[in-house]
């Protein structure tokens, strides 16, 4: 590979991952074929495979054998149920939706965002705790961090009107995700909050989410064990024991 090809195949993807990154090619779009990257480069096929095996790697897209190369869906590690925008979920049930933004707070990330966002080093992020409301009753407490690094435009979003993960769905894309799930009592503040009992039982949601290699955003979401149920219908596998 010549000197002009090594330093052409990272330009190559460096421009595919923007317009990944950008939203300006939304999952499932079809990346330009092989022979369309050669023409419009003025390269090899060779260079254009360098490009594109990294992308790959990175789970920025799904190369299929004959059918090309495309922007991949968003994939979760280990779930087990996938979290609906909370809005959509309490309109769903019949229910009048209600949000109040507690908090928020620009900063450079302490030791405990950076444990939380899995961050090297610190980065500037947005810390938010909003309240969601099904029918004029607490549903939901979310404690949330963005990546201000990731999603600088975060930073001069109105989060008093509008809640932040349905921001976050409709204007940073993301590949990936991950979800964790536990049981636990809340500190008297949060009990108030929520308007429950201190030895209430509480199921938390935890997620983190990706884009390529950053991180965009840490979310704790705290709901009364009362006001939302895990459900999962599945199949024993074959040749298991009933």
């Amino acid at each position: 590979m010549t000197v002009r090809d090594a330093t052409l195949h990272k330009r190559i993807r460096a421009d595919i991952s923007d317009r990944i990154l950008s939203g300006a090619w939304p999952p499932g779009h079809r990346v330009p074929a092989e022979h369309e990257l050669m023409a419009q480069y003025g390269c090899s096929r060779m260079t254009v495979n360098k490009a594109l095996a990294p992308l790959a790697e990175s789970g920025l897209i799904v190369r299929r054998r004959r059918a090309g190369s495309f922007v991949s869906r968003p994939r979760i590690h280990s779930a087990v149920l996938d979290i609906p925008d909370i809005a959509a979920e309490v309109t769903g049930r019949g229910e009048t939706y209600g949000y109040e933004l507690l908090s928020r707070a620009e900063r450079r990330a302490t030791a405990a965002d950076c444990e939380a966002l899995g961050l090297d080093e610190a980065a500037r992020v947005l810390a938010l705790r909003c309240l969601h409301r099904a029918g004029g009753v607490p549903f939901a407490l979310e404690e949330r961090l963005i990546n201000l690094g990731a999603a600088p435009e975060a930073a001069e979003v109105d989060f008093a009107r509008t809640a932040p993960g349905g921001w976050l769905l409709a204007h940073i894309p993301w590949t990936e995700a991950e979800h964790r799930i536990s049981a636990a009592n809340v500190t008297p503040a949060m009990a108030r909050t929520l308007r429950i009992a201190p030895t209430a039982a509480c199921l938390v949601l935890e997620r983190r989410t990706w884009r390529g290699t950053d991180r965009i955003t840490h979310v704790r979401l705290t709901f009364p064990g009362e006001a939302y149920d895990l459900v999962a219908r599945f199949a024993p596998s074959a040749g298991e024991p009933g």
